[in-house]
């Protein structure tokens, strides 16, 4: 597993994803270069879903490095609003996008609505080459509950507003740690892991 995927290309330049991503494969022996290093600008993301986006990330950036390449498109799902913001969570708000525009858009949204049950969703793609016929998908849900007043200062998007009953914590409460363990990113990233290890015969 790791002489195969031992150099990979995360087809985003998110910082936070980033930060998370290095830290979980870590431990596999993976090690992530982030596109932009390689002057590889981002991919359209031109579909409706998050497993489609991310598999046309994934190809794009092995197409323009020649390694193989790792995506996720995530974002949350918002029951009452119809799952919205979704696949349009990182610019829910518009331009400029970023997650203090997209936290307001999301709390006057759902103003005078009682209904706050919430997910985050992370679809991961991981293809050897940019045509591979056999990508390995993971797909991450991590439930809870959106909630007015933001709490905490971890994480980013919109963990300061997504609450978890069950901890009675945001998810900018928790530390890096506990959000790798539990969060969707994490989820789907175990998946992944154990598919790579199941295919490897290991």
């Amino acid at each position: 597993m790791a002489n195969l995927f031992s150099t990979v290309v995360l087809a985003s330049n998110n910082s936070g994803k980033l930060r998370e991503f290095k830290m979980m494969l870590k431990k596999v022996g993976i090690e992530i270069i982030p596109q932009g290093n390689l002057d590889i600008p981002a991919a359209d993301e031109p579909h409706a879903t998050f497993v489609e986006n991310a598999l046309e990330k994934a190809r794009y950036a092995s197409r323009a490095s020649g390694l193989p390449a790792l995506a996720d498109d995530s974002g949350i799902c918002v029951e009452a609003l119809m799952g919205a913001p979704g696949i349009h969570s990182a610019r829910y708000a518009g331009e400029p996008a970023n997650d203090e525009n997209n936290n307001k858009k999301l709390i006057e949204t759902l103003q005078g609505i009682d209904n706050r049950a919430a997910h985050y969703v992370c679809a991961l793609v991981l293809v050897r080459y940019a045509l591979d016929p056999e990508p390995i998908i993971a797909i991450g849900y991590w439930h809870g509950q959106i909630v007015d007043t933001p709490k905490g200062d971890g994480g980013f998007g919109y963990d300061p507003h997504f609450f978890l009953p069950n901890l009675g914590k945001t998810a900018a409460e928790l530390t890096p740690e506990e959000k790798n363990r539990l969060g969707h990113r994490g989820l789907a990233l175990d998946q992944l892991v154990q598919q790579l290890i199941s295919q490897s015969g290991q």
